[in-house]
């Protein structure tokens, strides 16, 4: 998951670069969520094996 956030993070700045701002706003915004959904799975994982 956390892989799939920085291929999304990778996609909004070349987007930016290139002048695509709506895109940009967009991969950037399912970057934010899946890395916020990957942080809360870690921290499930790690709280479960404690």
């Amino acid at each position: 998951m956390l892989h799939y956030a920085v291929v999304f993070f990778i996609i909004a700045i070349i987007a930016a670069i290139l002048g695509f701002g709506g895109i940009a706003a967009g991969a950037a915004g399912v970057a934010k969520v899946l890395f916020f959904v990957f942080l809360i799975l870690a921290v499930l994982t790690f709280l479960r094996r404690a």
